[in-house]
């Protein structure tokens, strides 16, 4: 079975962390440049939260607000379900389904561990096909990611 633990150690270490205090415009600009969907917030080595482009669309750009002067704790995603390193990867897909998120986060201990994202799940049943070939949980995961509305 595999599990939380063996997708973190198959990610690098986080690349894509942002401060709290940063300006949302800097923050647009990274996540262009690092190529994803989003950034990581921390303060130090203590988890703030998560900014993504589906915050930027919600609580900038719909809520008229100006990026070169709201910062980016005034715009990120601070309630994401939490997983720990022992949980299996169906017990994170039933979590994302049933949250209507793309991110969980990885805690052990009261530590920080990252994210887990749909893509990391989602690779992980393409890897291992086998494992999830009977299940209809994998399409279920895909249809609830298409349904999630940006708005």
């Amino acid at each position: 079975m595999l599990t939380v633990n063996d997708i973190l150690h198959t990610k690098q270490k986080a690349f894509n962390v942002i401060q709290s205090d940063a300006l949302v415009i800097e923050a647009v600009a990274m996540l262009s440049s690092v190529n994803l969907s989003y950034l990581i917030v921390l303060d130090g080595d203590e988890y703030k939260g998560i900014f993504s482009e589906r915050d930027y669309a919600r609580n900038i750009i719909l809520k008229g607000r100006a990026s070169n002067n709201t910062m980016v704790k005034d715009a990120m995603t601070t309630d994401l379900p939490m997983v720990n390193p022992t949980q299996s990867i169906k017990h994170c897909m039933r979590m994302m389904i049933s949250h209507k998120t793309r991110y969980l986060l990885a805690y052990e201990d009261n530590k920080f561990l990252g994210v887990i994202t749909i893509h990391d799940l989602l690779r992980q049943v393409l890897l291992s096909n086998t494992e999830f070939a009977e299940h209809d949980i994998a399409h279920e995961l895909i249809d609830n990611d298409e349904n999630v509305s940006i708005f």
